[in-house]
């Protein structure tokens, strides 16, 4: 790891995107490892899933703490493994302006749209709705603004006739996996 960057990688479920940035992680010319995965909810299944691939990991709920005391927690987390990038992967949580502003140019996302349309949530919902003829991801540097970063890279997804929310969302997941591990790539070696 000594040669890599070293990546955060935030969840908040199953942690698929996570899995996918760990499975490129493995390849000897890949320019970064997974030193932590962190998550707001203990039970996450992803969480379980990198323990079981002997990923270091941190855990911590949200509940009764308040945002400032549970991100002093996060980020110290991150900064004791010594994480230079932090890569959301499903975390569902909105990030603060000091936590941006503390990690700034070093957070990305992967967000289910072709930003910047359809930023937040229910993207493909509002994607079939209006009646475009594809939906997508996009990676985007992270700001203080939803959604409103330095755009990274894009996958195009099309909308199929009959699509409906959940089976357009699994096409773009797909499209999601093979997207983030290569942005992140070329992102930690700008």
């Amino acid at each position: 790891m000594a040669d890599k960057k070293r990546v955060g990688v935030l969840i908040s479920g199953r942690g698929s995107n996570m899995m996918a940035l760990v499975e490129a992680s493995r390849a000897a010319d890949c320019p970064y490892a997974i030193a932590l995965v962190a998550s707001d909810k203990p039970e996450a299944a992803g969480l379980a899933w990198a323990q079981s691939q002997g990923l270091e990991t941190f855990a911590l709920s949200p509940k009764g703490l308040g945002k400032p005391a549970y991100e002093a927690a996060i980020d110290a987390a991150l900064r004791e493994a010594g994480v230079e990038v932090v890569a959301l992967a499903g975390y569902m949580r909105l990030l603060s302006d000091g936590l941006v502003a503390a990690w700034r140019d070093r957070i990305v996302n992967i967000h289910p749209s072709l930003l910047p349309k359809y930023k937040g949530l229910d993207t493909h919902a509002r994607a079939i709705k209006a009646g475009d003829a594809v939906g997508g991801c996009s990676v985007h540097v992270v700001t203080e603004e939803l959604d409103g970063g330095v755009v990274l890279s894009q996958a195009e997804v099309p909308i199929l006739p009959g699509d409906d929310a959940d089976s357009l969302a699994e096409r773009v997941l797909a499209a999601e996996h093979a997207l983030y591990p290569k942005t992140l790539a070329e992102f930690v070696t700008r």
